[in-house]
């Protein structure tokens, strides 16, 4: 249902609006939207038929939560994504399902990649952060007496929030002008 993609654009604008001011994403915002995405569903679903409904909204709403979930908590996992966009995907994920949410998802990155080199430029640290950014991946493949330490204070971080508001928002722009 695209109301359930209006839904996420709007959780989204409001993640990248908190994103963008403090640096976080409130967890009331990303677990409410959760909490909602299933609760909906749930109604909706019943709604149309019955328990059997119901239970198989909510079964979609918890795969799109665990797929769309995944390569952010991968990212998560080792550092390079904050856990208030790993919750914003998850429920991204719940409320739209799994195609409709990896969709979402998908833009999102493609939006980031966008993104991130421009705002690095305008900062002035973009060369700075492809070196570092070189050394990463080029590091576990070094033997350990060969390895380069990057102090944190060179690491760049990136709002991700905008990026996944922006993904949302040409998901929904797609599936209502039907391209």
């Amino acid at each position: 249902m695209i109301s359930f993609l209006i839904a996420a654009v709007a959780v989204a604008a409001i993640a990248a609006v908190f994103d963008l001011r403090t640096g976080h994403i409130p967890n009331w915002l990303t677990l409410g939207g959760l909490a909602l995405a299933y609760a909906a569903h749930a109604v909706l679903g019943f709604a149309a038929g019955g328990s059997s409904g119901a239970l198989s909204a909510v079964l979609g709403a918890l795969a799109g939560m665990i797929i769309c979930g995944l390569v952010p908590a991968i990212l998560f996992a080792l550092g390079g994504m904050g856990g208030g966009d790993l919750k914003l995907f998850a429920a991204i994920g719940a409320a739209c399902h799994v195609t409709r949410g990896l969709e979402a998802e998908t833009y999102s990155f493609i939006a980031a990649l966008l993104l991130a080199p421009a705002y690095l430029a305008w900062k002035g640290t973009l060369f700075r952060t492809l070196t570092n950014t070189v050394t990463l991946v080029v590091n576990p493949f070094r033997a350990k007496a060969a390895r380069k330490a990057l102090p944190s204070e060179l690491m760049s971080w990136f709002r991700l929030a905008p990026a996944i508001f922006i993904g949302c928002a040409i998901s929904l722009a797609s599936h209502a002008l039907h391209f």
